[in-house]
């Protein structure tokens, strides 16, 4: 593959990591109002990361200052589950788990 088609396709795939990111810090569940996002080149850096390591999906939210960890990144994986990637302040994932809002409940 020529030099410039790689990185042309490199540029679309951050331009859309970025807007499904941006699309992401937006949306939050946060009940009590004490998440705060992750936004600029951290948000494309995490959400890079994190989509990398599940094999891709979508980024549905994020935060800076978890509790469990510095960055965490919710991951809808293509089959529709859920999963809460966590990453130190170097994008290192430290631990990936079953997000528990996507489990439903049957009773």
């Amino acid at each position: 593959m020529k030099k410039r088609t790689k990185l042309i396709i490199s540029g679309a795939a951050v331009v859309a990591l970025s807007a499904a990111g941006s699309a992401a810090a937006f949306s939050s569940d946060d009940d009590d109002g004490t998440e705060v996002p992750i936004t600029g080149v951290e948000l494309e850096q995490a959400s890079r990361v994190a989509l990398e390591h599940t094999g891709g999906g979508t980024v549905t939210e994020t935060e800076v200052g978890d509790e469990e960890s510095y960055y965490e990144v919710e991951v809808k994986r293509l089959d529709g589950s859920s999963v809460d990637v966590q990453l130190d302040e170097q994008f290192n994932v430290v631990e990936v788990t079953d997000d528990d809002d996507s489990v439903e409940d049957d009773d």
